[in-house]
């Protein structure tokens, strides 16, 4: 049987409860042959995971998952082939880290004034070393008993459009194209079939998107069939993965059963490297 490829995962660098290593091992358990850790605003792990990788005989793709905003709404781009040592990228990743925790401490200051007394520094604690975000903030809430799991936390609380919202700092999706594709990788639209509708997934094209990546563990098989419509109409290339975030979100039963076939992957390849 043929290896599979997990183009999107998630560790302790960002908001996954993993570590590099053991990410990897579990990848090697369930099959998988190419990996990518695609943290959140972080290519922090990824040395690491390479390098552990050649131990293992898996294959690690240098990513990361960034935000941009497009009509109002915020959108997730997934880089590979990333030069992670790239300074353009590291000085914005840095940027963007800021920019997070500052969200953060708006969101539990709005916690605050609903009564709800968490602290900073519980946050920050969840994050470790990682970069922080709302999953922190929700995994606290619920780790406190103001909400009894994740989905709850979001809907009750912090949520796009609830008491706690706070919106990120707006990046344009022209922007994160152009910082990934200095950093010498190629572009993938994430989960699109989460939000995005069909008028703004044009406009993401027109931003010079490199593919979408169209198998997910929220799109069904009708939207996958679409999505890759969309790819060969437009000649974009394909990604996948399971979103794995080391168990957090329940998505244990995912991995190494949501991923992308091995030769898409060298399709990608021959893409970035004939240019």
């Amino acid at each position: 049987m043929e290896a599979k490829a997990d183009l999107h995962t998630h560790t302790i660098h960002s908001d996954g409860a993993l570590t590099p290593r053991e990410l990897l091992e579990k990848a090697r358990s369930v099959g998988i042959g190419i990996l990518s850790i695609t943290d959140h605003d972080s290519v922090n792990g990824v040395d690491e995971a390479m390098a552990i990788g050649e131990e293992m005989g898996v294959e690690v793709i240098s990513g990361a998952e960034l935000s941009a905003t497009c009509n109002g709404s915020e959108i997730h781009i997934l880089g590979y082939f990333l030069d992670v040592h790239s300074e353009p990228l590291l000085s914005a990743l840095a940027i963007y880290r800021e920019e997070r925790l500052k969200r953060v401490e708006r969101i539990v200051d709005k916690l605050n004034r609903m009564n709800v007394p968490l602290k900073l520094e519980s946050v920050l604690a969840s994050a470790g070393n990682g970069s922080v975000g709302r999953p922190h903030v929700a995994a606290v809430l619920v780790n406190e008993g103001y909400a009894t799991s994740f989905h709850q936390a979001f809907h009750k609380y912090i949520g796009d459009g609830r008491p706690a919202y706070e919106k990120k700092t707006e990046v344009t999706p022209q922007e994160t194209v152009r910082l990934i594709a200095e950093a010498g990788g190629l572009s993938f639209l994430a989960h699109p079939g989460r939000a995005i509708d069909e008028k703004t997934l044009i406009e993401l094209i027109g931003s010079g998107i490199d593919g979408i990546e169209i198998y997910h563990p929220s799109h069904t098989p009708e939207l996958v069939k679409y999505y890759r419509g969309i790819v060969n109409e437009y000649c974009l290339l394909e990604s996948g993965g399971s979103d794995f975030h080391g168990g957090i979100k329940a998505d244990d039963q995912l991995f190494g059963r949501v991923g992308m076939p091995v030769a898409s992957v060298d399709v990608m390849r021959r893409r970035l490297f004939s240019n």
